[in-house]
């Protein structure tokens, strides 16, 4: 058996080809459905099936008796789904096997693999898509232990390296200045001023550190009200900027507006007022909301988008310093299941074994027993453990280095002669033969 990986992300395909592939909501169940159906139909040859598909991302896991075949039923099937002839498509997909699909899934739950190193929503989506896999039946022991396995790769990999650690958004840099300069935030004032995307943001990040209370600024007081609602702020008129810079402790800017809304005589005027308790500035906006004069002020901290973008890409370049680490902790976890993996392909050899030797042994048990004639219960329970030590002795060795081997790549071989040895036919011919 193989596991299969078939794919296209952000690396390898447009986000024309991406959309066009992608599964969403309601599409990507009914799509797990009918991969079990399609497994079905094609005589054995595909197992087990999960998809994994996010805005960068779409992929198939399965479980395959041939890995040629399989890859051309999954490629057939994702073409069918979405109504795209493969010709479109093929060129872009990526395909792993075995060892290279366990550390390719492995990397997309670490995070090392996305657009953003290190993100941690991607960890979330590979759970849903283990749980969606799950409800339909279309997932089964292999692929269910491998995407556990998965989650737990992302869990350490988070945990046990900075890789998801430091801001990678421009609004979540901001919430982060005000933390390192005022530690703690829930005795903290926020001022946001406009209502935009960026200032949700903002603002979502900001309740997530414990802000203490928060204002919102906007020029059209019904949108900034919209925006309060959801932090459970207050809204402030615009005109009554320079009053709220008073109170204000942290004002995050992000406005639509061609000159700047912050003047540097307004916060001159609410500097004298606050008995000079510091006040952080973060200009987001573009062109700047502050004027950069205020930079000269005392006890004001004045950073723009530039500022913000710089602390980005110095946060981004040492969670890229992680990528070894991570690399580390998923090259153990790719051993440790591979070697589970391999050693199923020699449990039916095994089990083969074990049962054809007590077969044999029970059988000439029965034979010396009826020579011996009757014998007392403990000689008679002397005589079947002598017979049952001798087979075990004899089987360990074989057993051992069998599970060993299975390790290799060529563990199957080994199973194999095995079988030839001792004439074994497995559990699984066993049953075909039962069917028939």
């Amino acid at each position: 058996m193989n596991i299969l990986a078939i794919g296209l992300n952000h690396k390898t395909a447009p986000v024309e080809v991406r959309e066009r592939l992608a599964f969403s909501g309601s599409r990507l169940r009914q799509a797990l459905s009918a991969l079990a159906d399609y497994r079905a139909r094609q005589g054995g040859v595909l197992q087990e099936g999960a998809i994994l598909s996010t805005c960068n991302r779409t992929e198939i896991y399965a479980l395959a008796e041939d890995a040629a075949r399989g890859r051309e039923y999954l490629v057939r099937f994702l073409g069918e789904r979405q109504g795209l002839p493969p010709a479109e498509f093929e060129s872009h997909l990526y395909t792993c096997e075995d060892e290279e699909a366990v550390a390719h899934l492995f990397s997309v739950a670490a995070g090392i693999d996305s657009m953003i190193v290190g993100e941690n929503e991607i960890l979330g989506q590979v759970r849903e898509a283990y749980s969606l896999a799950s409800a339909t039946k279309a997932i089964g022991p292999v692929l269910a232990r491998l995407f556990r396995k998965s989650i737990t790769v992302g869990k350490r990999a988070r945990t046990e390296t900075t890789i998801g650690r430091d801001a990678i958004s421009i609004s979540y840099a901001a919430v982060e200045l005000a933390k390192k300069i005022f530690e703690d935030l829930s005795d903290c004032q926020a001022l946001v001023v406009g209502a935009g995307e960026t200032s949700e943001l903002t603002l979502k990040h900001l309740m997530e550190s414990g802000i203490g209370e928060i204002s919102v600024i906007n020029r059209t007081r019904r949108k900034a009200e919209a925006v309060a609602r959801q932090c459970g702020g207050r809204v402030v008129g615009f005109g009554r900027i320079a009053q709220a810079l008073c109170s204000a402790d942290i004002v995050i800017s992000s406005t639509a507006a061609p000159h700047p809304v912050i003047r540097a005589q307004a916060v001159e005027q609410a500097m004298a007022l606050r008995q000079q308790r510091p006040l952080l500035l973060v200009d987001i906006a573009v062109p700047r909301d502050v004027d950069p004069e205020v930079s000269r002020i005392d006890n004001v901290h004045l950073y723009d988008i530039d500022d913000l973008e710089k602390v980005v890409e110095a946060n981004l370049k040492r969670r890229r310093r992680e990528i070894p680490k991570v690399r580390a902790i998923i090259q153990r976890e790719q051993t440790d299941f591979m070697a589970w993996f391999r050693a199923l392909e020699v449990l039916p050899t095994i089990t083969s074994l074990r049962g054809r030797a007590e077969e044999i042994r029970l059988a000439e048990l029965q034979k010396a027993l009826r020579r011996l004639g009757p014998l007392p219960e403990q000689q008679r329970s002397i005589v079947e453990a002598l017979s049952l030590a001798i087979v075990n002795k004899l089987l360990h060795s074989p057993i051992v280095n069998l599970k060993e081997r299975a390790n290799g790549q060529d563990g199957h071989l080994h199973a194999m002669v095995i079988r030839d040895l001792f004439a074994l036919e497995d559990a699984e011919s066993q049953d075909r033969q039962s069917e028939a």
